[in-house]
């Protein structure tokens, strides 16, 4: 099921919940915090949020905390005047200019640093800024989003990020749900997939085969919906076979026969990556995605590891939160 919101796909109970939260949290102009794991869809959702709001016809603006650099945070924020500093040429918009009268989702919200972070503070509790080298305050009209894969609570009580803060972004709070408690869900995604990523390279649309659909549904899915959309593509990419089939995973017997691995040699290969693969990322899973430990028990060097990770196209990011330790 696909519907106005932004391309939300699912007909899951906690798909259903997620939804209502969303229709309802669209409808009030506060602050959201939208939390869950690493590939779940925050950036989806809060896209939802923004298009289903009045603010519509307005800017959408994104923003990745993490890629900031904490000297530069004002700025980016702020923008600057001419002469502001050395190589200020130009008077230069921030990014609350630019999402003014729209919405600005903060994507990894937890790495702002603590300057940024009181900085934002100050925002949501006074809507007026000083651009860099600017004499006067500068009102704005922007409502924020913010988003994150880590325990806030957490850092809040290390220290690394402010409680207040919190209080003020989960105003009203949304979790997304990591995609193995979508029941349902995940087949009904990668038909989404397939028939978008075919357009996308114009590649024949082909249909799921049964032995996919029951791959599909008996994988945890680790990296959740990005790691899902990852596998169809390189299934459309390198599979040769007229239904989509599973590649380079766990496949059994059945599965290698099914999808006419006929001779010695191919079963052979695909039998050493499904063992690799399999191997990888239950590895990953018992260090967090910690490559360094990783490397350790395997007895290879990190970039040796790193190397086979990048082959699989396996994120080492998507396995944090998961350490069996």
């Amino acid at each position: 099921m696909q519907d106005h919101l932004c391309g939300m796909i699912g007909v899951s109970d906690a798909f259903a919940r997620l939804k209502q939260r969303i229709e309802r949290a669209a409808r009030y102009d506060v602050p959201v915090l939208i939390e869950g794991e690493t590939g779940t869809g925050k950036d989806i959702a809060a896209r939802a949020l923004h298009y289903h709001s009045a603010r519509a016809d307005h800017p959408f603006v994104p923003v990745n905390c993490g890629a900031l650099p904490e000297t530069l945070v004002e700025n980016e924020f702020f923008g600057h005047r001419r002469g502001a500093y050395t190589h200020a040429v130009a008077d230069t918009p921030g990014l609350l200019c630019v999402a003014n009268g729209g919405t600005l989702f903060l994507d990894e919200v937890d790495s702002l640093p603590l300057k940024g972070q009181a900085m934002l503070l100050r925002l949501l509790e006074e809507p007026t800024y000083r651009p860099l080298g600017g004499g006067r305050e500068v009102s704005f009209d922007v409502r924020v989003l913010a988003a994150s894969n880590q325990d806030l609570d957490q850092l809040v009580k290390q220290g690394r990020f402010r409680g207040d803060l919190l209080f003020r972004l989960r105003l009203v709070g949304l979790k997304v749900p990591p995609l193995r408690e979508r029941d349902g869900d995940a087949v009904l995604l990668a038909e989404h997939f397939v028939r978008s990523l075919a357009r996308r390279y114009r590649l024949p649309d082909r249909p799921l085969h049964s032995s996919a659909c029951t791959w599909i549904r008996g994988h945890a899915w680790p990296g959740n919906v990005r790691e899902l959309q990852h596998w169809v593509c390189r299934g459309l990419l390198f599979g040769d076979t007229d239904e989509l089939r599973p590649l380079q995973e766990e496949i059994t017997p059945a599965d290698l026969a099914a999808a006419g691995a006929t001779s010695y040699r191919d079963a052979r290969a695909r039998a050493i990556e499904s063992f690799d693969r399999h191997y990888l990322c239950e590895l990953m899973r018992r260090h967090g995605g910690n490559i360094t430990h990783a490397a350790r028990e395997a007895g290879k060097e990190r970039r040796a590891l790193a190397r086979l990770l990048k082959r699989y196209a396996l994120d080492a990011t998507s396995f944090r939160g998961h350490s069996a330790h």
